[in-house]
Formats: C-alpha cells, structure tokens, sequence
C-alpha cells in the first residue's frame, strides 16, 4: 500500500480554522474590525509550521485577497517590489 504524500497545506495551522478570519467579508468592513480580524490571523500564521510554503504559493498564484503566510494583499504587493 502506498503512503500519500502530504501537501504543505495539510500541515497549516489554520486547517480546520474559520475562513473569515482570513478573508474580508462580502460586506463593508470598519477599519477597526480589519485590523483585529487580520492580527489574529497573523498571531495563527506567526506560529505555522509551513508558514514560507504558504505565501510562497499564494505568491505564485498571484492572490489579490486574504491573509496568505502571515502577509495581507498590500503587504504581499509591497513584498513582491522589493
């Protein structure tokens, strides 16, 4: 019998965690409410596992929304320019 390989993303510390914490929601979102939404995404991200793998492959496929390896969509852009 064979033994599957993983991928990076069954190794990710938010599997299993609520999407919304990672995406905007359909509908307006204060400022105040980003923030907190993106920071405690990032305090789940800070700790991954697979943390590089992940912004790495959101990177590659160009993903213009969420939280992706601990980065936001401007955080991402901005890395990509250095």
């Amino acid at each position: 019998m064979a033994i599957a390989q993983l991928d990076w993303s069954d190794l990710a510390a938010c599997r299993g965690s609520e999407g919304s914490l990672f995406f905007s929601p359909e509908l307006a979102e204060r400022k105040d409410e980003r923030v907190l939404r993106e920071q405690l995404a990032k305090r789940l991200c800070s700790g991954c596992p697979v943390r590089e793998e992940c912004l790495e492959a959101a990177l590659e496929r160009h993903e213009t929304y969420g939280i992706w390896g601990g980065l936001n969509e401007l955080e991402r852009r901005a890395f990509l320019r250095r």
